[in-house]
């Protein structure tokens, strides 16, 4: 059975950095869409950044591009999610999915098979 596993989170004031990392075992696919996703309390899961490392393209979203970098170390199987600048707007559970497509990765929650138990990131003001 695969499993994604994220660490990395915490609390930081606002304008810090965070590193998380997602530690992929046992994962079928050799060149899957990985991805970082976000959900605050009474809020939607959001995409925060996408891999797509059949091509290595990577995918932001508006509210995040140019202050997250998403990466991975094969060798390690591990995704990364650099986050700087953080804002309080940031606070949310962040999960690691993963997914093998013929296409482009999507964007969507439900098109990710694989997912992590998340790692909470708070972020004060």
């Amino acid at each position: 059975q695969a499993r994604l596993m994220e660490s990395g989170g915490g609390s930081v004031r606002a304008g810090g950095s965070l590193r998380l990392s997602c530690v992929a075992s046992r994962f079928p696919y050799l060149r899957p869409c990985m991805a970082w996703f976000r959900q605050a309390p009474g809020k939607d899961r959001e995409v925060v950044a996408i891999l797509d490392t059949g091509v290595d393209r990577t995918y932001y979203s508006d509210s995040v591009k140019g202050r997250f970098t998403i990466n991975r170390d094969s060798a390690k199987n591990t995704l990364y999610l650099q986050m700087n600048s953080l804002e309080p707007e940031d606070t949310a559970m962040y999960y690691c999915a993963g997914v093998s497509t013929l296409g482009d990765c999507l964007t969507s929650p439900t098109d990710f098979l694989y997912w992590g138990q998340g790692t909470q990131v708070t972020v004060s003001s």
